[in-house]
């Protein structure tokens, strides 16, 4: 119960107003820590609760201060401006009895609205590393308050490009007593090198194992032949298969807007979501997404963190991803909060090495599955290397020298040409020139 963790009165209320009362393990596990002062480091599965679990003891600490005359006490970074938007969504949620005040600093928005915003000093500040560092250059933004930073998808940040611009916010939050950082994934030697720098002594919190995320998650694989092949297995699946939502996701732009194009005269409610969509467009999207406008919508992984839409039950790998952890954040838009899902990757030659890696990663088997009529030509690698992957046939070198038989035939020297009589029966002798 929430209770147990003796949060603020006003806190309580509102999570019973939203109906919260059981802590997801995530929550269980973080708040406490987090309530008595520690640093984290937090690994636990997208759809967990991740927010929740910073942002609680987070308002606690808040409502526990007297705010000083100073600046912004509390900042909280995340990789992109849909999970930035839904953060500032639950935060309003949190404090609805309270007088704490949140600013939103994100890319595609008004840069002079956002500086008047900051100049009104809002108790935390939400964001994205691009935009804030503009702000800071442009002596906006002061930090030197800030007592709790949060790094919020800390590894997609990394993945990113976001590294440097995250070390030198943090830096510039030099008197804040603690860092809480969460993440999805265990992020590889870059996050645990980021850990090092910015954290203090963390509390590790291993909330789940990759090879457990996502568990409520069906994962398949079908076979294709080539792109064509896939954009036929795409219509039937969306056409048969049973589901409120679904996100089909690319490795390109080009090819999201090409199977946009391709579901739109089909007659498909769907809509396309990737790096070269506007803000508004991009929120008008997911909006109708959400409110069940359209049931489809097709994104490249732009899309694929902070995501958080009610009955997304089928997500659809048009490309397979490129590395474990982004396959990880696509499938996690589904089988949230305890919901069942249905994940379904489309394998050409191109994707089954891909493929192979993402299950050793796993450290599971994807269920295969073929649809009647629409079986292709390909079916896997015919030879399979013990991990898995296609084995490739290299030709093997041979030594002329040592294989004689194989030796290339020697050309035979041209005949010199003779001379023939008129009468074409003899050959003619030649005279020798004189002085030869």
């Amino acid at each position: 119960m929430f209770a147990e963790f003796a949060l603020h009165e006003r806190l309580l209320k509102a999570l019973a107003e939203l109906g919260f009362t059981e802590p997801t393990p995530v929550q269980a596990a973080a708040i406490p820590l987090a309530l008595e002062g520690h640093d984290l480091r937090a690994t636990a599965q997208t759809g967990s609760g991740k927010t929740a679990a910073f942002l609680l003891p987070l308002l606690h600490r808040l409502l526990g201060e007297e705010k000083p005359r100073g600046d912004v006490r509390s900042l909280i970074l995340l990789p992109t401006r849909e999970l930035a938007q839904q953060t500032l969504k639950e935060f309003e949620r949190f404090a609805q009895f309270t007088f704490l005040k949140a600013g939103l600093i994100t890319g595609g928005e008004d840069f002079k609205v956002q500086a008047a915003m900051l100049r009104k000093i809002p108790d935390v500040l939400i964001g994205t590393p691009g935009r804030l560092m503009e702000h800071l250059d442009a002596g906006n933004l002061i930090l030197r308050d800030v007592q709790v930073l949060v790094l919020d998808e800390a590894d997609r940040m990394l993945d990113m490009g976001f590294a440097e611009d995250v070390t030198r916010l943090a830096g510039e939050c030099a008197n804040r007593r603690n860092t809480w950082l969460f993440s999805a994934t265990t992020g590889g030697g870059a996050l645990r090198e980021m850990t090092g720098q910015l954290l203090k002594s963390p509390k590790h919190l291993m909330l789940n194992q990759v090879a457990e995320l996502n568990e409520n998650v069906r994962q398949q694989i079908i076979t294709a032949d080539d792109p064509a092949h896939k954009e036929k297995l795409i219509h039937w699946l969306l056409a048969n298969e049973t589901y409120q939502k679904a996100i089909i996701f690319t490795n390109t732009r080009a090819q999201a807007d090409r199977l946009y194009g391709h579901l739109v005269a089909a007659e498909v409610k769907v809509f396309v979501l990737h790096g070269d969509k506007d803000q508004k467009e991009r929120k008008l999207a997911i909006e109708r997404l959400k409110q069940g406008g359209v049931k489809v919508l097709v994104a490249t992984d732009v899309a694929a963190r902070g995501l958080d839409i009610d009955g997304l039950d089928l997500v659809i790998n048009f490309d397979m991803p490129r590395s474990g952890d982004e396959y990880v954040h696509r499938i996690g838009r589904t089988g949230r909060a305890g919901g069942d899902g249905l994940a379904i990757s489309l394998i050409c030659h191109t994707d089954w090495n891909l493929m192979s890696s993402i299950e050793r990663y796993l450290k599971q088997r994807f269920e295969r599955r073929v649809i009647k009529g629409l079986k292709g030509h390909y079916q896997g690698p015919k030879n399979l290397k013990a991990s898995g992957k296609a084995a490739g046939s290299k030709k093997k070198k041979t030594d002329k020298k040592a294989d004689p038989k194989k030796a290339a035939p020697k050309r035979a020297p041209k005949a010199k040409p003779s001379l023939v009589s008129q009468d074409g029966l003899a050959p003619l002798k030649r005279r020798k020139p004189a002085g030869e």
